[in-house]
């Protein structure tokens, strides 16, 4: 599991009820090449409240190179940014 966080580009949804859901991400991998990743499904969706900053984590899923990835997304809501949290091996 990797489990440093690094901020990320993401595409998202908002829907006419305010659900805001990603769709792609972009990211820079170890040797700094651009990776873009389609994300299939978000398992699970929920709110949190850390230190006073409230925020969106989504669990996701997403086939890159051929892998299957499980990893967390974090929005945060305030500051409007993305952030991936945890990649799931």
């Amino acid at each position: 599991m990797e489990a440093k966080p690094s901020a990320v580009d993401v595409i998202s949804v908002c829907s006419a009820n305010g659900e805001i859901r990603p769709q792609r991400m972009q990211l820079l991998d170890e040797e700094h090449q651009l990776i873009r990743v389609n994300i299939e499904q978000v398992v699970k969706c929920e709110e949190v409240i850390h230190v006073g900053a409230e925020a969106k984590i989504f669990l996701c899923r997403a086939t890159v190179w051929g892998q299957k990835w499980l990893f967390e997304l974090k929005y945060s809501i305030r500051s409007h940014s993305w952030c991936l949290t945890r990649r799931f091996h």
